[in-house]
């Protein structure tokens, strides 16, 4: 078996960097072989850009999905983004590793949805959800946020974590991947702010959390997402569909009496 970590953040000595580390040990432990993306180290370029693309297919006007498409018609994907397509063809998981940055992952991780999951040669409209490119490979975020578990709640001042990862679970879910439910490691900023004899104790938990978690990567749980069946010809849920998400529902009708 195969894993593939995607890294996002600028500091190697990170907590983040030393949580990919952990999960490369533990996967290694159980005898995957893991490669990694540090993308920050790896110099990516998050912003798709018109000089990604040659040939083009129209020089006058950059149109990002027409020029996604049109290079993967010509087998002219541009570099570092097929090096990142094989690395995720090679795989069985894929775990992103990174913080969340006011409530989103940062910019650079972004920017590589932007342009990895390339129009034409990863995604199209018959080639999406159960049929797409990466159907029967599983992924899984892990990450760190600044404060609590508690505050991430339902009812938490930092909003209902379910919610605030559901962007990144279901462009996962999009391409392909089953979605398997995320780490999550809380309460980091809070450690490395104050000098507390818990810190060790708290960053030593997170660490044994995660090696856990994946030496029973098999049993973790996974977040359903709605088939192409599901849809209905013009994109929306069918009536008899189930309902897997707040976002993705039934309305039900208002009794105005």
């Amino acid at each position: 078996m195969h894993a593939h970590i995607v890294l996002a953040h600028p500091e190697p000595k990170s907590f983040n960097g030393h949580l990919t580390e952990v999960a490369r040990g533990a996967l290694e432990k159980d005898g995957w072989s893991v490669t990694i993306s540090d993308l920050y180290a790896m110099g990516f370029d998050p912003c798709e850009r018109p000089e990604h693309f040659s040939p083009r297919q129209n020089p006058e006007r950059f149109d990002a999905m027409a020029e996604q498409h049109f290079a993967s018609d010509k087998g002219a994907v541009p570099g570092p983004v097929a090096e990142e397509i094989a690395r995720i063809d090679r795989a069985d998981l894929v775990i992103l590793q990174y913080p969340l940055w006011w409530h989103l992952p940062p910019a650079m991780l972004k920017g590589w949805f932007d342009r990895v999951f390339i129009y034409g040669e990863v995604y199209a409209s018959k080639k999406r959800f159960e049929l797409g490119r990466w159907a029967g490979k599983r992924a899984m975020l892990s990450l760190t946020v600044a404060t609590s578990r508690e505050t991430y709640a339902h009812d938490g001042r930092s909003a209902d974590i379910d919610l605030l990862l559901w962007p990144v679970h279901f462009s996962l879910a999009y391409v392909g991947f089953t979605v398997l439910a995320p780490f999550i490691g809380y309460g980091v900023e809070t450690a490395l702010r104050y000098s507390t004899d818990d810190i060790t104790p708290r960053f030593r938990r997170i660490e044994a959390d995660l090696a856990d978690r994946l030496h029973h990567i098999d049993a973790s749980p996974v977040i359903p997402f709605h088939r192409m069946a599901d849809w209905t010809e013009t994109g929306r849920i069918r009536a008899d569909a189930p309902v897997y998400s707040p976002f993705v529902r039934h309305r039900e009708k208002l009794d105005i009496g």
